[in-house]
C-alpha cells in the first residue's frame, strides 16, 4: 500500500459514498485471478477452516459470508461446529490437529467465544502462519513493528477503504472511537505507522469523558467509529469535510416494527457535513470479507515467514 498525500477534498453538499460492496467486489476478483493463477502453477487449492463454538445466529451470519466469500473466488473452506458444552481444553485440542493439517491452510475461530473461554488463550493457539485473522499476539506484535504479519480483516478492510479511495492520511489527524484489540487497536496501529499512515491517531473510549469526545471528534481529519452505540456520531460532532468510516453494525427496532441495521453514525446528517463515509449496511461489512480471503491466499502461499 502507498502513501496517499493528496490534498483534503472541499466539503460537497452530501459526501461521497465509500462504497464497501463495490470494493469487496474488486478485491474478491483480484484474489480469484491470484487463485487461479496459483493453481495452474500446480498447487492445491486454498483451505480456510472455519472454527465455531455454539449457534450463536449473529456468529452463524458471519461465517456464511465468509464462506459465501470463499466460494466465489475458489478458496476451500470448512465450518466446523462444536457444541459450546466443551471445554477449553477440548477446543484448543481441536485447533492444534488443524494447526498439523497440511490441508489446511487458514485457521478462523469466530469470536465471541462462550464466556468459560479465554480468548486470548484460543487465538494464540492458532499457529501465526495460518492466523488469517491476524489475532495471534506474534502477528500482532509483528505489525505493530511495521514487520510483514497478517493483518486483522476489519482493520485491514478500513485501510484498504482509505487508500482505494485516496483520502490522505500524511500529517492527518486521525480518531478512532473504540480500542478493541481487534478492530480500533490495530486501525490506530495502521493511521500513525510509519511511511503508510502517517496520521497523528488519537483514541477515544467508554471512558473519554464526553466533552473530551467532542473536542476530538471536530478535530478529525478522519473519524473512524467502532463502539456499537447506534447513531451516536451527529453532525454537530463533525468537523466539515472529515472523513467518516463506520465500523458499527447495530440492529435495531424502527417504528414499523421491523429490524434493521445502523452504524454507530447519523449517517442522514452526517453526510451532509463529511466528504466521505461509509454506509450501514454495504461499507466496512463486505470489507472484513475481502482482506479475509487475501489473508487466505496469502496463508497458502506462505509468504510470510515464520
Amino acid at each position: 500500500m502507498t502513501r496517499c498525500t493528496l490534498h483534503a477534498s472541499a466539503r460537497l453538499d452530501t459526501a461521497k459514498l465509500i462504497d464497501g460492496k463495490k470494493l469487496s467486489a474488486e478485491i474478491s476478483e483480484e484474489v480469484k485471478q491470484e487463485v487461479d493463477d496459483w493453481m495452474l502453477k500446480g498447487n492445491r487449492r486454498p483451505h480456510l477452516s472455519v472454527v465455531l463454538v455454539g449457534d450463536n445466529p449473529a456468529s452463524k451470519s458471519y461465517i456464511k459470508s465468509k464462506t459465501n466469500g470463499c466460494d466465489k473466488v475458489g478458496i476451500d473452506s470448512k465450518t466446523h461446529v462444536l457444541s459450546d458444552a466443551i471445554t477449553q481444553d477440548e477446543l484448543l485440542a481441536f485447533v492444534d490437529n488443524l494447526n498439523k493439517d497440511d490441508g489446511v491452510d487458514g485457521i478462523l475461530v469466530q469470536l465471541p467465544l462462550p464466556k468459560h473461554m479465554d480468548e486470548r488463550t484460543v487465538c494464540n493457539a492458532v499457529v501465526p502462519s495460518k492466523d488469517v485473522d491476524g489475532f495471534h499476539a506474534l502477528n500482532v506484535g509483528r505489525f505493530c513493528l511495521n514487520d510483514n504479519a497478517f493483518l486483522p480483516a476489519t482493520a485491514a478492510g478500513v485501510m484498504e477503504m482509505i487508500y482505494r479511495y485516496k483520502i490522505p492520511t500524511f500529517g492527518k489527524h486521525a480518531v478512532i472511537l473504540g480500542r478493541s484489540k481487534n478492530v480500533g487497536m490495530p486501525i490506530m496501529m495502521m493511521l500513525h505507522s510509519d511511511g503508510s499512515g502517517d496520521a497523528t491517531a488519537t483514541i477515544c473510549h467508554r471512558y473519554t469523558p464526553p466533552e473530551q469526545l467532542l473536542i476530538n471528534t471536530k478535530m478529525a481529519d478522519i473519524l473512524v467509529v467502532a463502539v456499537g452505540i447506534p447513531g451516536l456520531i451527529k453532525a454537530d460532532m463533525v468537523k466539515p469535510g472529515a472523513a467518516i468510516i463506520d465500523v458499527g453494525i447495530n440492529r435495531i427496532t424502527g417504528p414499523d416494527g421491523k429490524q434493521r441495521l445502523v452504524g454507530d453514525v447519523d449517517f442522514e446528517g452526517v453526510s451532509k457535513v463529511a466528504s466521505y463515509i461509509t454506509p450501514v449496511p454495504g461499507g466496512v461489512g463486505p470489507m472484513t470479507v475481502a482482506m479475509l480471503l487475501k489473508n487466505t491466499i496469502a496463508a497458502a502461499k506462505k509468504i510470510y515467514k515464520y
